[in-house]
């Protein structure tokens, strides 16, 4: 569920799960995949902390962007600010050998959430959300291993990205869903 409420002039807040973040946050897939030649990465880095200087502070990764690059580059950029800022990424669409996978097996939904962790230079995940749903895998299981993984303090709270109605149901059946994610670029 998303609450607003306001902080300062114009500033609209809104919470996730238990984060209170500002309405808009920085999506940064494109800083190392899609959506054409992706920036230098001394342009990727001034643009993460001129949005850190403009007040942004939920910032949004995957495994998949870049194959680890950008959580990678989120790592080295936003570590030193890590107190102040709301990191979400994503496990269960990766790359493998050069090509996108989907795979939320639970070992696999482990493994990447370490990598992930080691990737972006710090303990927790504050949201972490399955990418996609594995058809040759219950929903019920990869979200089982994700809460796991806040049982364990890797992870604080957890998202799905492009499910319909009924998985989101069954998923939250298992684990309260902070975030529901569908795809929106400008």
């Amino acid at each position: 569920m998303t609450v607003s409420t306001t902080a300062g002039p114009g500033r609209t807040l809104r919470r996730i799960g238990p984060f209170e973040v500002p309405a808009i946050g920085l999506g940064c897939m494109n800083l190392s995949h899609a959506y054409g030649v992706p920036p230098t990465p001394e342009a990727a880095e001034h643009l993460l902390r001129t949005a850190l200087d403009e007040g942004v502070t939920l910032f949004d990764t995957a495994a998949l962007y870049g194959f680890g690059a950008n959580e990678e580059l989120l790592g080295r950029v936003l570590a030193d600010h890590r107190d102040r800022i709301v990191l979400a990424s994503k496990c269960g669409m990766t790359g493998v050998d050069g090509r996108r996978v989907i795979d939320g097996r639970p070992d696999t939904v482990r493994r990447t959430a370490d990598q992930a962790l080691a990737r972006l230079r710090t303990d927790t995940i504050d949201l972490y959300y399955l990418h996609r749903v594995d058809r040759q895998v219950p929903v019920e299981e990869s979200i089982g291993a994700m809460a796991d993984l806040v049982t364990a303090g890797k992870v604080r709270a957890l998202g799905l990205s492009e499910v319909s109605v009924a998985t989101l149901r069954r998923a939250h059946a298992v684990h309260p869903i902070a975030a529901l994610q569908n795809e929106y670029s400008l």
